[in-house]
């Protein structure tokens, strides 16, 4: 997963992609090496505390890294299921204000995204690709544009990076976070499937599988209103 990520402050930030990250077969192996380790003493030996220990400083070294890995899966993965918030922001381009409540019976991608950022803009084509293919079959594309940087609240320069982009799809000015905080959002790029009953269906957090977005983009496109 490459994607940056809000921290307390709009001004204070970390990137995902620079954090380390273990798949689970590297913690396994670890865990193994942390239990050769221990048993290359003579526990026979430990007392019941010396034991005690031991144990807890595997458990807990094993713990961080399995959160390691789980939380940001976790955040993405909050609101699937739930109704979708509704999009208040009142500056579009593209488009008029749109309102998820007048697009039942379409499937709407709501995507956060700053031009900005080098995350976004390497998920881009992708969007742009599915809004192609998609849009006269029920797909609706929202671009949310949630500044991370002061000069990314410049509109004209959101204008400009648009029609320089062919971006075709709406985008919708969010420079009060308001869409942002509804969604609970603290990622670029973050993409929102929302089904035509209006349910989030799936998170996509950062960049990647582009395959399994496109697959469950045409399953909500075949489901029944």
């Amino acid at each position: 997963m490459a994607a940056h990520a809000q921290g307390s402050s709009q001004s204070d930030h970390y990137e995902v992609a620079k954090r380390p990250s273990l798949s689970k077969e590297a913690i396994a192996v670890l865990s193994l090496r942390l239990f050769d380790s221990d048993q290359r003493h003579d526990t026979d030996n430990l007392d019941p505390k010396e034991r005690l220990t031991m144990i807890q400083r595997v458990m807990t070294i094993i713990g961080v890294l399995l959160l390691s890995i789980s939380a940001p899966w976790a955040t993405a993965q909050g609101d699937v299921g739930m109704k979708a918030p509704d999009i208040m922001n009142e500056l579009w381009l593209n488009s008029l204000p749109l309102k998820l409540m007048d697009l039942k019976g379409k499937v709407v991608m709501v995507e956060f995204w700053t031009f900005g950022c080098y995350n976004c803009r390497n998920v881009e084509p992708h969007v742009k690709e599915w809004h192609k293919k998609y849009a006269e079959h029920g797909l609706l594309v929202i671009g949310v544009h949630s500044p991370e940087f002061a000069d990314e609240r410049d509109i004209d320069k959101v204008r400009q990076y648009v029609a320089e982009h062919d971006i075709r799809y709406a985008v919708t000015i969010d420079n009060d976070y308001s869409t942002w905080n509804r969604y609970r959002n603290r990622y670029w790029p973050a993409l929102y499937l929302i089904d035509k009953q209006g349910i989030v269906r799936y998170v996509r957090i950062g960049e990647g599988g582009y395959q399994d977005t496109e697959r469950l983009i045409q399953s909500l496109l075949q489901e029944h209103s």
